[in-house]
């Protein structure tokens, strides 16, 4: 019995013991976890942790002269708390939202999925005019709060589809780039989209702690980091010009760029028929969209530099140029007009270089190409025509034609300038000649440009041989232009080529019969040349393309007028009053403008837009 006991008194002590021992630990473990690490305090700190993200302003956009294009301006998101709002009488919130009963019910739905605790967006990007009739009202709705976000506004509405859209990220964008977050804004398309890191700036940073209901409990502002604004962008673009051009073409289809030939930079860019940038933000963004995306006319489409079309009698100047400096012709090599082999106009019978271009002799060009092309007599006449066509096109891309022209301006086309593989796939290998793709000699046939390569053409024309890369930024950050936007391409034609071209181009324009008079412009020495675009189907393209003054140029540009008929009508005085516009700063050809101004569309009345020209 004794035994017993003093072994259950042993037990006792044993037990005793371990619960002590096991008492001590929990109290050193304890007082490790509170005193001598912080690794528990900071996960609970870090569970209650909220980070608010400040964005930066946006950088803005200037034109050439500093004058504002593109600004930030407040917009009001209007948040809901899904559990502040359990209560409210959704028929009234409806009215008063101006919004269906069913929308709203689907919005409140979206929001409760995403967090009944957390605020999430309700309505998006309403105007100061919508936020001043909403703000009175929302006391009898504790759930609801704004939240005011920049978004940008293009202060005169202009120049639209380069500039692009800014507007909300997509799942997609912020798989691409960690850096963007539900909700956040970006460049999508255009400039915006092209310059989005330099316009963006560095996010700044602010940490809350908040309760499990994610009330702010307190800031921890020293954890903060400011945000680091976006640098401003200086276009090239001259605001003055390039509103009087979108006056211009209204109630046209077409596309006008002017260029400033020493240094490449696009004064005007002009797609029409363009539309305000401004509407493609608010509330009604996606109404505007729609209606924007099924106007039969596709103002959305960028004619400017996604329009290919030929190129026309346009063309002819450069295979003047390539024959001149390939030897196969001089400036007084005549050439009979025999219409025999292709058709032309007018009472020319047989001309030189000169007379050539400003009668756009069409018998002439196409002899001057089958003479670059047919440059191996021993041969066969289908290699013949095969090696004499690789060396053309060879030629013809030097003059840009081909190709993005650097790439600086977004969505360029390349166009087409076809060559032996193109036209071997076509007609089979050995199973054409010259005389199968003749019409390219005069700039028809499968020949492809856009309005920015035959602006970038009349800016070579206007150097004698060279030409700076288009683009349209001036200034990052104050930082100057980059250097790859000052990128020189020289086109291998001899600069005193030219003269007998430039002549050609004056009298297109100063000669009473020349079919480019209607660009005259008093004391402004302008050449040009006209081009009448084939159309099948449907009425020609008027087409033109001009620099001023010959010597010393400022402005290199190009006007298409689509469906419009002859070069010399449309496409013309466009190209003359702008060019009177920017040398001289006013017009003195009203009747000229007033003709310009009072046309909706050109001409037909039952006129039909077909799709753009691709």
């Amino acid at each position: 019995m004794e035994l017993n006991r003093s072994q259950l008194a042993g037990r006792q002590r044993i037990v005793g013991a371990t619960v002590l021992a096991v008492g001590l630990v929990f109290v050193i473990r304890l007082f490790q976890m509170q005193v001598t690490t912080h690794e528990y305090k900071d996960r609970a700190e870090r569970l209650t942790e909220e980070q608010e993200v400040l964005q930066p302003p946006r950088g803005l956009c200037l034109d050439r002269n500093g004058e504002l294009w593109v600004s930030n301006v407040p917009s009001y998101d209007l948040m809901v708390v899904p559990r502040k709002l359990a209560d409210v009488d959704t028929n009234a919130l409806a009215m008063l939202l101006k919004v269906e009963r069913e929308d709203l019910d689907r919005r409140l739905s979206k929001a409760r999925r995403y967090s009944r605790y957390k605020a999430s967006p309700l309505l998006r990007q309403l105007n100061a005019k919508e936020y001043a009739a909403l703000s009175a009202e929302l006391w009898n709705y504790p759930g609801l709060s704004i939240r005011t976000k920049p978004v940008r506004e293009n202060v005169h509405g202009i120049a639209s589809q380069i500039m692009g859209e800014y507007r909300e990220v997509d799942r997609q964008d912020m798989n691409k780039d960690a850096r963007y977050r539900l909700g956040d804004y970006k460049g999508k398309s255009g400039l915006e989209g092209l310059h989005e890191n330099d316009l963006r700036g560095i996010p700044g940073l602010r940490h809350h702690l908040v309760d499990v209901r994610n009330n702010v409990r307190s800031t921890l502002s020293e954890l903060d980091s400011m945000p680091q604004p976006g640098a401003d962008l200086t276009l090239t673009l001259d605001a003055e010009l390039q509103r009087y051009a979108e006056q211009l073409m209204e109630g046209k289809r077409g596309a006008v760029v002017a260029i400033e030939p020493a240094t490449g930079e696009i004064l005007a860019f002009v797609s029409a028929p363009s539309y305000n940038g401004n509407l493609l933000t608010g509330t009604s963004r996606g109404a505007a969209y729609d209606s924007l995306a099924k106007h039969p006319w596709k103002p959305l489409y960028n004619r400017a530099v996604r329009g290919t079309y030929r190129p026309g009698s346009i063309f002819k100047m450069v295979q003047g140029l390539i024959g001149l400096q390939q030897g196969v012709i001089s400036p007084r090599t005549h050439i009979v007009c025999n219409r025999d082999v292709i058709g032309c106009h007018g009472a020319h019978t047989q001309d030189d270089l000169r007379r050539a271009i400003v009668h756009s002799c069409n018998p002439y060009f196409y002899d001057v190409m089958r003479r670059m092309v047919n440059q191996h007599p021993k041969l066969d006449k289908f290699d013949n025509a095969r090696l004499g066509m690789g060396w053309w096109t060879n030629r013809i891309k030097d003059f840009g034609f081909g190709s993005n022209l650097g790439g600086h301006v977004p969505g360029t086309r390349a166009g087409l300038v076809p060559d032996s593989t193109y036209y071997n796939n076509i007609y089979g290998r050995r199973h054409w000649t010259f005389r199968t793709i003749y019409s390219i000699s005069i700039g028809e046939g499968e020949l492809l440009t856009t309005p920015m390569h035959m602006a970038n053409l009349a800016a070579i024309m206007a150097n004698r041989g060279w030409y700076m890369e288009p683009h349209l930024v001036r200034d990052i950050g104050g930082k100057g232009k980059p250097e790859e936007l000052q990128q020189r391409r020289e086109v291998g034609v001899d600069e005193h080529h030219f003269e007998p071209v430039l002549d050609a181009m004056q009298r297109v324009i100063e000669d009473r019969s020349g079919t480019g008079r209607m660009a005259y412009t008093r004391g402004i020495t302008t050449c040009g040349k006209t081009g009448t675009v084939q159309n099948p189907g449907r009425a020609d393209h008027s087409v033109f393309m001009a620099f001023a003054p010959r010597e010393e140029p400022q402005i290199a540009l190009s006007v298409y007028v689509e469906n419009a008929g002859a070069g010399g009508e449309w496409a013309a005085p466009i190209a003359g009053l702008l060019v009177e516009q920017y040398l001289q700063g006013d017009i003195q050809t009203r009747e000229r403008e007033s003709k310009i101004l009072g046309a909706t569309y050109p001409l037909d009345p039952d006129f039909e837009p077909d799709t753009p020209a691709q």
